[in-house]
C-alpha cells in the first residue's frame, strides 16, 4: 500500500529537528558528560566540564544555541519504496527548505556558516544551505530521517588514511588523536569507519556518530564482533592519552567510540576518523503519512544542577587598564575573569588586516595594548546584546599571529584549544599571552558580554570585528609570555598520572 507524504511534512520535520538540536543536547550525552565530571580529577578539566554542563542547561531553558557554530547540516534519509511524495519540490529542495526555515527562525536565529565558491569568493549563502544529503531507497512505507548539525572545528579534525591490509587500525588511531589537538572540543565521540572505498569509509564514520552513547553497556556485556572489540580497546587507550576535556589534561577525552565497517577490496584498508564535539547535535524522526514528525522535549530533570565556583586564586583583570607588565605574572592553567573592552576577529578579519599591513595601510581599529577574541557570534534575539559567542579554533589564526603581534601592538588573544609551534614562538618572542575559553559554553560566555558593536569590516557578517564589553568572562591562561603551553604540559602530566595509577592497580 502506498504511503503519501506531503512535502510540507518533511520540510516542517527538518525545521523542527534543527531548532530542537540547536538547544537540546541528547540526554545520553548529558548523562555521559555528568559521569565524566563526577570522576574527573584534573581541576582544569573538571572546570571545563562544569561550564559545558551549565551552558547546556541554560540552552535547554532559554532555547538558544549550545554553540555559536550552529554547524553544517547533514541529513540521512531511508526512503521506503512504497512512499509517494505529494508536492512539486525535489527531496533535496524539501530538505534545504527545512534547513532555511530553521536557520532563519526569528525566535532563535542560527548562525549561517556555509560558504559558496569555497576556493574563491567564499560567499555566505545566508541561510546555511545547502545541506549534505544522503539518500537510500529501501523496502517499506515510511521515510526514516536522521538530522545532524556538525561544527566546523570538529569537522576540521577528521582524518583519513588508506592503510595496508596488515596495518593496525588501533595504532593508526592512537597516532592521529594527539595530532587532532583540542580543536574538536573534547570530550565527545569518535566515529571510525573501516572499509569500503575512501568516500564510503568517511560516510560510515559520520553515520556512526548518530548512535547513542552506550559504551558502558558494551563493557558490561562484552564484545561479540571485531568492531565491538575495537570500540572497547580504543575507548580505553584513547582516554589513557590524558588529553582530557578541552585538551587541558584529564581522565576523559572520549565519551564513546563508534566503529562501523564495510567490505573492502583485498588490496585496501580505508580508515576514517570523524570526531563529534561537546556540542553533539543530532535527531531522528519517521514520516508515515500522518503528518509532520516533531521532536519531544526532554525533561529539565535530566540535566544536573551544577554551579561554577570562582576559586580564591582567580585573577580578575580589567582589559581597559591591563599592561604588558601585568601579563608577565600569569601562569599556564591560571583562571582569569576578564572585564572591560575586547575586540573580536576571525580568519577573514585577520587576513584583511594582514593584507592591509603588507600594503602599508592603516588598520580601521587600534590594537595597541588590546586583546582580540576569536569568535563569530550568533545574531541576538529579543533583548540580547549578542547571541551565543563561544570561541573558535585558535590554530587557524596561527599564520597571522607574528604579524599581528609585531605590527599592531596586540598583547593578548582568546580562542579555543591549543596554539601551534609558530604561534607559540611568536607569543614568546613578543611577550604576549593566549587565553582559552571553553568550546561548548557559547551561551554561558554570551551572558558575560554587556555590549556589542561592529567597529570594522561589517561586510564580513559574523566575521566582522566587534568590540565587546565583558564582565567576569571566564578564561584559562593557555600560553604564557615564556611560551609555556598548558595544552602541552596538561596532557603530558595526566598521561603520566594515568600510567602510574595503572601500575599501582596492577601492583
Amino acid at each position: 500500500m502506498t504511503t503519501v507524504i506531503r512535502q510540507e511534512d518533511l520540510i516542517e520535520s527538518v525545521f523542527d529537528a534543527l531548532q530542537f538540536i540547536s538547544y537540546y543536547h541528547p540526554v545520553d550525552f548529558i548523562k555521559a558528560v555528568h559521569a565524566a565530571y563526577e570522576r574527573e580529577e584534573s581541576p582544569a578539566a573538571k572546570d571545563a566540564l562544569a561550564q559545558i554542563l551549565i551552558n547546556s542547561r541554560m540552552c535547554a531553558q532559554g532555547h538558544r544555541p549550545i554553540c555559536q557554530d550552529t554547524g553544517i547540516v547533514s541529513v540521512f534519509l531511508d526512503i521506503g519504496m512504497d512512499v509517494k511524495f505529494e508536492g512539486d519540490m525535489s527531496i533535496e529542495d524539501m530538505v534545504n527548505e527545512g534547513v532555511r526555515r530553521a536557520y532563519l527562525h526569528p525566535d532563535n536565529v542560527l548562525r549561517a556558516s556555509v560558504l559558496d565558491d569555497p576556493d574563491g569568493a567564499r560567499r555566505n549563502t545566508k541561510d546555511n544551505t545547502p545541506a549534505i544529503i544522503h539518500m537510500k531507497l529501501v523496502p517499506g512505507s515510511t521515510v526514516d530521517v536522521h538530522v545532524a548539525a556538525k561544527g566546523g572545528g570538529s569537522e576540521a579534525k577528521s582524518k583519513f588514511a588508506m592503510l595496508n591490509p596488515s596495518d593496525s587500525v588501533v595504532d593508526w588511531v592512537l597516532e592521529q588523536v594527539p595530532k587532532m589537538g583540542a580543536g574538536w572540543c573534547p570530550p565527545g565521540m569518535l566515529g571510525i569507519g573501516i572499509g569500503g572505498t575512501a568516500e564510503k569509509a568517511m560516510q560510515i564514520a559520520k553515520e556512526a556518530l548518530l548512535e547513542p552513547i552506550d559504551i558502558q553497556d558494551l563493557q558490561k556485556r562484552g564484545a561479540q564482533t571485531r568492531s565491538e572489540e575495537l570500540r572497547l580497546e580504543l575507548f580505553e587507550k584513547v582516554n589513557k592519552l590524558g588529553i582530557g576535556a578541552q585538551g587541558l589534561g584529564g581522565l576523559t577525552t572520549v565519551l564513546d567510540v563508534k566503529v562501523a565497517d564495510f567490505p573492502t577490496h583485498a588490496a585496501n584498508k580505508p580508515v576514517a576518523i570523524i570526531p563529534n564535539c561537546a556540542a553533539t547535535r543530532h535527531a531522528h524522526f519517521v514520516l508515515d503519512g500522518s503528518g509532520p514528525s516533531l521532536q519531544t522535549p526532554p525533561s529539565l530533570d535530566d540535566w544536573p544542577e551544577i554551579t561554577w565556583e570562582v576559586g580564591a586564586d582567580v585573577k580578575r583583570v580589567n582589559l581597559d587598564t591591563v599592561t604588558r607588565e601585568d601579563i608577565k605574572s600569569w601562569k599556564p592553567g591560571d583562571t582569569v575573569l576578564l572585564s572591560g573592552k575586547m575586540l573580536t576577529g576571525r580568519d577573514a578579519a585577520h587576513k584583511k588586516m594582514v593584507d592591509m599591513l603588507a600594503k602599508g595601510e592603516q588598520l580601521p581599529v587600534d590594537l595597541t595594548g588590546r586583546f582580540i577574541y576569536y569568535v563569530g557570534p550568533v545574531d541576538p534575539v529579543g533583548d540580547e546584546v549578542v547571541g551565543p559567542a563561544g570561541p573558535t579554533t585558535a590554530t587557524r589564526m596561527d599564520k597571522f599571529t607574528r604579524t599581528m603581534l609585531e605590527q599592531t601592538g596586540l598583547i593578548g588573544m582568546i580562542g579555543k584549544a591549543e596554539r601551534g609551534p609558530t604561534a607559540i614562538e611568536a607569543i614568546r618572542d613578543n611577550q604576549a599571552v593566549y587565553l582559552m575559553a571553553v568550546g561548548g559554553s557559547a551561551y554561558l560566555v554570551s551572558k558575560a558580554i554587556k555590549s556589542s558593536n561592529v567597529v570594522a569590516f561589517p561586510e564580513l557578517g559574523m566575521e566582522a570585528i566587534y568590540e565587546f564589553e565583558v564582565q567576569d568572562m571566564p578564561v584559562t591562561v593557555a600560553v604564557d609570555v615564556n611560551g609555556e603551553s598548558v595544552h602541552q604540559t596538561g596532557p603530558a602530566e595526566w598521561r603520566k598520572r594515568i600510567e602510574e595509577q595503572a601500575i599501582n592497580i596492577m601492583g
